[in-house]
């Protein structure tokens, strides 16, 4: 099978984990997700099976869109639930209009440092692995943009925050989650997250671990919640190739069009769909074959 299939991802599982139980749910020997989900984290989880895997490189620098909660008090050692407790705060945040103010304040482009407790590679190491030893390296910054940054809830008593979060790719929302509390005068940790979107894949459109299980002979089920790549790609502009220009294209050969650099859909003249190509420089290259 060909295939893009959004999980839910629970609680507890590596987004690994859920690759593996993808594969084995649907026999499948290559399978492969698109970004990877701290366990703590559920939701949206792209997984790309057989064939699609080609197709991480369209899809690994999406947008995102998450519901996070901020735990006020504490600071962990991981920046999560999970972490060691390292030091507390007895400020306690009550000002409403106040978190709202700061939450607009970290809107827009902005350097991040990534957590320790991370699968970043400096010098060929997993910044996890030094911390896990206690070690120090220095981590370089990266930009990220907060395109928004919405107050959902705040329950004084338990001093937690609720906030819906849209940002780029390579955001790291336990760091947000540590500098909002920062800048409201306190430490503070992610105590849960929920992605809910990965570009155009909604968590609307997620399905569960056990729900593939149990449809996993079910063809109409597959056929609906199956993303192919011509539906992925129904957007980009389209070329039709007559049978000898398709033969062409099949085995490797470059094609001229006098058709605008990008990305396109290949179909025949049936309107059969072939797969995508890279138009540059006039010249068309087969890219992904369906």
């Amino acid at each position: 099978m060909n295939g893009i299939i959004i999980i839910n991802k629970p609680k507890g599982f590596t987004s690994q984990n859920v690759v593996s139980k993808v594969k084995k749910i649907l026999n499948e020997k290559k399978a492969g997700h698109t970004g990877t989900l701290d366990p703590l984290a559920t939701g949206v989880l792209p997984v790309l099976i057989g064939d699609y895997t080609k197709l991480s490189k369209y899809l690994i620098d999406h947008d995102k869109k998450y519901i996070a909660r901020i735990k006020f008090g504490e600071k962990r050692e991981t920046g999560d639930l999970e972490g060691e407790i390292v030091k507390t705060s007895n400020v306690k945040i009550e000002d409403t209009y106040k978190i709202k103010n700061v939450l607009k304040e970290m809107i827009g482009k902005q350097t991040q440092i990534p957590p320790m407790y991370s699968a970043i590679k400096v010098n060929g190491k997993k910044l996890y692995e030094y911390a896990r030893k206690g070690e120090t390296v220095e981590v370089p910054a990266r930009e990220i943009e907060i395109y928004k940054l919405d107050f959902l809830n705040f329950d004084i008593q338990n001093q937690e925050l609720e906030i819906e979060i849209s940002c780029s790719k390579g955001t790291y929302i336990r760091t947000l989650c540590e500098d909002i509390s920062e800048k409201l005068g306190t430490f503070g940790y992610m105590s849960y997250l929920k992605r809910i979107a990965v570009n155009n894949f909604k968590i609307e459109d997620a399905i569960d671990l056990n729900v593939l299980d149990e449809n996993k002979n079910n063809a109409n089920f597959l056929k609906n919640n199956v993303i192919t790549m011509e539906k992925l790609f129904e957007n980009l502009p389209k070329i039709v190739l007559d049978k000898r220009r398709k033969e062409l294209f099949l085995n490797g050969v470059m094609l001229t069009f006098h058709l605008k650099d990008g990305l396109y859909n290949i179909y025949s003249q049936d309107n059969n769909y072939i797969g995508t190509g890279i138009l540059k420089g006039e010249l068309l290259k087969r890219d992904i074959i369906e």
